[in-house]
C-alpha cells in the first residue's frame, strides 16, 4: 500500500450500481499507476448502491466513501473531498472513458495547468457511445452558450473525464449536487483565474446492462439553468438595456404628441408600449446589478471593471438623490397638468395625454430608484464585506 503522504494522484469514480464495470475501471487506473510510476490511489464515491459495487471496490483495494445525498455532483464532491493526492483525475465508472489514459491528464497538470478537460469531439466518439440528441444538439448548443457567455475557450463542457489539483478545486468552490456540476466546475475555474486546457479524449459505449442515470431533458435543463443563472449580463443586462433604450427613444419621440414616419403613424398606444419597455427594462437592469452583487462570491468584482467603478461611485445617498429628482420631476409635470385641468374648467385635457404618460413614467422610475437603492446598498454591504 502507498502511504498517504506519498500519494500523488487520486482517481475518483462516482458510483451508483456499477458492479459490472467498476472493477474494470479500477484495474485500468491501478495499472496506469504502476506502468507510469505514479503513486496513486482509487477512491470510489458511492451514492447509495444496492448491488455489489462497494464489495467489488473494496476487494480491489479501492477506498470507498459514501454519500447519502443523491446526484452526480454530490458523489463527486464527497470523493474529491476525501482524495489524498495533490492531483485528482475523475471519470465515470461505466468504462465509457479509458482510465488507462489518466497519465495524459497528469502530465498536463504537471506542465502547470490547473484544470485539464477532455474533449470527446476531438478525441473521437465510438458508434453508440453518445445518443444523437446529445452529440448533435445538446452538448454542442450548451457548450457554445457557456463558451460565449463566460468567454471560456473550452469546446466540450460536459466531458466526464478531467483532472485538476486539489488546491485548484478548493478555489473553484463548486456546490451543485446534480449533473450541472460539470458546467459549474469549468465556469468557477474561469472565474477563479485558473489555467484551463483541453486534450482529446475518446468516448466508448458504456458497458452497463441497465439504462444510464443521465436524463436528457431534465439534466440538459439543469445545465442550461446554471449557465443562464450565473451569467447576469446575458440574462438581465443585455435584454434589459435593449428594452430601456427602445423605451426611452420611443418616449422622447412621442412626448410632444403623435408622430408620423413615412406611412406609419405612432400615437398614444405606442407611447404606452414605450413606457412599458422603459419601466420593464429599468427593472431588469436592476436585477442585473443585484445578481452581480449576489454572484460576487463566485465571480469576484474587479475594481477596474465597469461594475466595480459603479460600486465605488454609488452610495445610498446618491441613489436617493437621483430617485428623488426623477420623482419630483414627474410630480412637477403632473402638478402642472392639474393646474391646466383646473384652468380648462376641469374639462377635456386633449393634447396633454402624451406628456402625462411620460411624466408618470419618470415618476415611477424615480420611486423604483429610491427603494432599489436601499436594497442595493444592503446587498453590497453583505456580499462585499
Amino acid at each position: 500500500m502507498t502511504s498517504e503522504s506519498m500519494i500523488h494522484v487520486t482517481a475518483v469514480m462516482p458510483c451508483l450500481n456499477e458492479e459490472k464495470t467498476l472493477g474494470l475501471c479500477i484495474e485500468k487506473a491501478q495499472r496506469a499507476f504502476r506502468e507510469q510510476g505514479i503513486a496513486g490511489e482509487v477512491v470510489v464515491a458511492d451514492n447509495g448502491s444496492t448491488d455489489r459495487s462497494v464489495e467489488v471496490a473494496e476487494s480491489l483495494g479501492a477506498r470507498v466513501v459514501h454519500e447519502s445525498r443523491k446526484g452526480y455532483g454530490a458523489a463527486l464532491l464527497a470523493g474529491i473531498t476525501a482524495a489524498r493526492g495533490r492531483i485528482v483525475v475523475m471519470a465515470d465508472a461505466d468504462d465509457s472513458y479509458d482510465w488507462s489514459a489518466l497519465g495524459d491528464y497528469v502530465r498536463k497538470i504537471d506542465e502547470g495547468y490547473d484544470l485539464v478537460m477532455g474533449n470527446r469531439f476531438k478525441g473521437g466518439i465510438e458508434p453508440g457511445a453518445m445518443p444523437p440528441l446529445h452529440r448533435y444538439l445538446g452538448n454542442p448548443v450548451l457548450s457554445t452558450l457557456a463558451r460565449v457567455m463566460y468567454r471560456i475557450p473550452i469546446n466540450d463542457f460536459h466531458c466526464g473525464m478531467r483532472a485538476f489539483t486539489r488546491a485548484a478545486f478548493d478555489r473553484m468552490n463548486v456546490r451543485t449536487p446534480g449533473m450541472e456540476f460539470a458546467t459549474e466546475m469549468v465556469v468557477s475555474a474561469c472565474h477563479a483565474g485558473l489555467r484551463i486546457t483541453e486534450i482529446p479524449t475518446r468516448l466508448y459505449p458504456d458497458k452497463r446492462d441497465r439504462p444510464p442515470h443521465l436524463r436528457s431533458f431534465r439534466d440538459g435543463w439543469r445545465h442550461l439553468r446554471f449557465i443562464l443563472t450565473y451569467a447576469p449580463d446575458w440574462l438581465y443586462l443585455i435584454p434589459g438595456g435593449l428594452m430601456f433604450s427602445l423605451g426611452m427613444a420611443g418616449m422622447a419621440m412621442l412626448a410632444p404628441g403623435p408622430a408620423q414616419i413615412g406611412s406609419f403613424s405612432f400615437g398614444i398606444h405606442f407611447l404606452a408600449l414605450a413606457s412599458l419597455f422603459t419601466l420593464l427594462g429599468a427593472n431588469i437592469i436592476g436585477f442585473a446589478l443585484l445578481a452581480r452583487l449576489i454572484n460576487a462570491g463566485r465571480k469576484p468584482i474587479k475594481p477596474s471593471s465597469a461594475f466595480g467603478t459603479l460600486l465605488s461611485w454609488f452610495t445610498l445617498e446618491r441613489g436617493l438623490v437621483i430617485g428623488s429628482v426623477l420623482t419630483i420631476a414627474g410630480l412637477a409635470v403632473d402638478g402642472w397638468l392639474l393646474v391646466e385641468w383646473q384652468t380648462r374648467g376641469f374639462g377635456d385635457m386633449e393634447g396633454t395625454e402624451h406628456i402625462a404618460f411620460v411624466a408618470t413614467t419618470i415618476m415611477l422610475l424615480g420611486v423604483n430608484t429610491v427603494f432599489a437603492s436601499f436594497l442595493f446598498n444592503m446587498l453590497r454591504d453583505e456580499h462585499l464585506e
